[in-house]
């Protein structure tokens, strides 16, 4: 090994059942890649006191007196509150102090609400390192009716450093349990990263990268120091991949991305038709016809670096879009909405304890952004849902929308 050679400390910011999750898998890897990773995984966690359910296998030790969660988690290696019955290596460190947690690592993990994204990276930006890198979990875009931008690359420029996507047919609780699935991980490594052994000789271009619109970005980063090792796909990919999680590596965050946030309006739309009562081959339609209108909006807004296989190949494309419109919590709940004969909102207040479908919010931003620009009637379906939220369309007007 190089003199003063490094490994990468890995930190995981969020702890709901998708955040642990991924912190039960990347620790399950560190442990077997310990040239390239440091063994203890972090995982910030939102403190809160959590009372031991009676039919927990832990409840004789702990009792009835609530506890900190990240006592439990690094005592009895479970998250008893968000993802409970799923043990944790014992490697994976719950830490509620998020500046603590992200000292001194070189790869950063984002996975909690997008709500909350603002204020969490605002209490991490100055205390994090230089040259760290990232990968975001949280599926979704920032759109105003000036712009749209990839959550990855708002993470990035407002931390100043490279952040990639994951995003794909991914249910959390399937994947604690070790059911099978695949996943997406879009990492476009910047040019002064590259190695001779991940790709290139070293890059001395003053810390250049292109975003998302194909340009030299404003932010010059700190490239990763050579006693690191590399980090670029091949790294990552040990980092990811477990024999129940498969991981496909691409450099296209924008199909990544705007795969894993549009595909939720589509999923409204779904929950809707068949709320209405019509069948799997009217469900299949309003698929098709939402996968054509993503596309055409990577097309129209992102033509530079879109990459249209992405969403025709891969999980964050065509595979999260089918799991979302017939076993996610954006179908699903929709879908309950028309069978109640009452809004979505209403089904908000009621099923999901203060929790927000995602696919609301990024139906009415897109929409307005599309109106902003009068390009609104070239996505009808965005524009139906959009329409259907605020009580001006009924679900019974969709078909009219394929009719040409």
């Amino acid at each position: 090994m190089a003199r003063g050679h490094r490994t990468h400390k890995v930190t995981v910011i969020g702890s709901g059942n998708w955040g642990t999750t991924v912190a039960k898998l990347v620790a399950e890897s560190t442990r077997e890649h310990p040239d390239v990773f440091e063994e203890d995984v972090q995982m910030w966690v939102y403190e809160e006191n959590v009372t031991i359910a009676k039919d927990s296998p832990h409840y004789a030790a702990v009792g009835d007196q609530p506890q900190k969660l990240t006592s439990i988690i690094n005592t009895c290696h479970e998250n008893a509150k968000y993802l409970p019955g799923i043990k944790l290596p014992s490697n994976v460190v719950a830490n509620p102090s998020i500046q603590d947690a992200v000292k001194d690592s070189s790869i950063l993990i984002f996975n909690f609400p997008h709500e909350f994204i603002a204020n969490i990276l605002k209490q991490i930006k100055g205390h994090i390192l230089p040259y760290a890198r990232g990968i975001s979990c949280i599926k979704g875009v920032t759109v105003t009716d000036h712009n749209v931008e990839l959550i990855c690359e708002y993470i990035g420029e407002t931390l100043g450093i490279y952040c990639g996507a994951l995003s794909g047919a991914n249910i959390a609780s399937e994947i604690a349990n070790e059911e099978w699935c695949e996943t997406t991980i879009a990492y476009n490594t910047p040019p002064g990263d590259l190695r001779a052994s991940n790709g290139a000789a070293p890059n001395d271009n003053g810390g250049e990268h292109k975003d998302s619109h194909g340009q030299i970005s404003k932010i010059k980063l700190t490239p990763l120091p050579q006693n690191y090792p590399p980090l670029g796909h091949e790294e990552f990919y040990k980092l990811f991949s477990r024999p129940y999680f498969t991981v496909s590596m691409v450099s296209d965050v924008v199909g990544v991305s705007l795969g894993g946030a549009l595909k939720n309006i589509v999923a409204i739309a779904c929950g809707f038709v068949e709320g209405h009562g019509w069948n799997m081959t009217a469900k299949t339609a309003v698929m098709r016809r939402g996968m054509l209108e993503i596309i055409a909006f990577a097309r129209e807004f992102f033509p530079e670096t879109i990459e249209e296989k992405t969403l025709w190949e891969e999980s964050a494309g065509w595979g999260d879009m089918i799991v979302s419109c017939t076993a996610a919590r954006n179908w699903r709940y929709s879908k309950m909405a028309v069978e109640r004969g009452v809004t979505v909102q209403e089904i908000e207040r009621t099923e999901l304890n203060g929790q927000k479908l995602q696919g609301i919010s990024t139906s009415r931003e897109v929409s307005s952004f599309l109106r902003a620009r009068g390009a609104e009637q070239n996505y009808p379906l965005f524009l139906a849902v959009d329409g259907i939220l605020d009580g001006k369309v009924k679900v019974e007007d969709i078909p009219k929308l394929f009719r040409k």
